[in-house]
């Protein structure tokens, strides 16, 4: 059984003007199996971050449920709910208060669930920041005395404290150097290894997600259009848009074209059945003419099973392979 299950999750927020709601989710289903890594890829604004924040209820869902060891979520259940999942956010000093030490935020969260007495919360601080590949001896001094990169540590060590099952990770390293970048990935699956966590690493970089994860989602304005295992995703996608992704990667050979996908909608403005279909060429190959098809138009895609464990939301996912 999965560790994490959401079904239909919806978010809508308003919109100005007296215009109709913005759907930043959009009937979003997924499940984390028990110490897997889901990478969740797609670009800035499709709806990635408020997704990973509905699954830890620190935004309210519109719609649809999530459970956790096949216990659904609900606002009672929130202290529960904190000890199993948790989040590390992009931002390493802004998810941290710049008027606590780094040893006060981290045992913060071991206080609050009772995991120890007071006067035992500083040697467990020291074991967390140890671990973290941090010194312990560091634990008195404030955030803007650290590094990026180390309060990103301290960040994922105050994760840690309570012992979860659970880690959102919502581009835990996109605001990193690219050196601390693979040593802070290092460290989440040395972490994930030794203490048999799931996570959701929400990102843009497709190198990093291909080298982390085990399945990958791609969302697309507030959609989920396809998921797979990561190696089947990047040698044979079966969305456009996930193709159009991946051919936007920069390439170290020169002699290779770099194909970027097209500009993205905003959610105001997505009126076909299809997000994706005002940008997508393939769909126009395969009607043989420049006009959109009514399909597209009219009719939203199924996330449907295209060959095992490979779903795509797309009309013409057959004519990708």
């Amino acid at each position: 059984m999965s560790l994490l299950q959401a079904h239909n999750l919806v978010k809508q927020f308003p919109a100005r003007g007296g215009a109709l709601p913005v759907r930043a989710v959009d009937d979003v289903s997924l499940a984390i199996a028990r110490g897997e890594t889901l990478g969740l890829v797609g670009e800035s604004g499709c709806g990635k971050s408020t997704l990973g924040r509905l699954l830890l209820h620190l935004l309210p869902r519109d719609d649809g449920t999530v459970a956790l060891d096949g216990q659904p979520v609900g606002a009672g259940e929130m202290q529960w709910f904190r000890r199993r999942a948790q989040i590390v956010f992009q931002d390493p000093f802004r998810s941290l208060n710049p008027r606590r030490t780094v040893g006060q935020a981290i045992a913060e969260p071991l206080l609050i669930h009772n995991l120890v007495a007071p006067g035992a919360a500083r040697r467990r601080v020291a074991e967390l920041l140890n671990e973290v590949g941090l010194d312990p001896a560091a634990m008195d001094r404030y955030p803007h005395q650290f590094s990026g990169g180390q309060r990103q540590r301290v960040g994922i060590a105050r994760a840690l404290a309570v012992e979860p099952q659970l880690i959102v990770l919502d581009e835990p390293v996109s605001a990193l150097d690219v050196s601390v970048q693979a040593q802070i990935v290092q460290l989440l699956q040395k972490l994930q290894r030794e203490h048999g966590l799931s996570y959701l690493f929400i990102s843009h970089n497709l190198a990093v997600v291909r080298h982390v994860a085990r399945r990958v989602a791609v969302m697309y304005l507030g959609r989920i259009v396809e998921t797979a295992p990561v190696e089947e995703l990047y040698r044979a996608p079966r969305h456009p848009y996930t193709r159009a992704l991946l051919e936007a990667v920069p390439e170290p050979d020169p002699a290779r074209a770099l194909h970027p996908p097209a500009e993205p909608l905003s959610l105001s403005a997505a009126t076909t059945a299809c997000r994706y279909a005002p940008r997508c060429a393939h769909a126009r190959r395969v009607a043989q003419n420049e006009a959109i098809p009514a399909q597209c138009l009219n009719v939203v895609p199924p996330l449907r099973e295209i060959t095992p464990g490979h779903f795509a939301a797309c009309h013409f996912s057959e004519e990708m392979s």
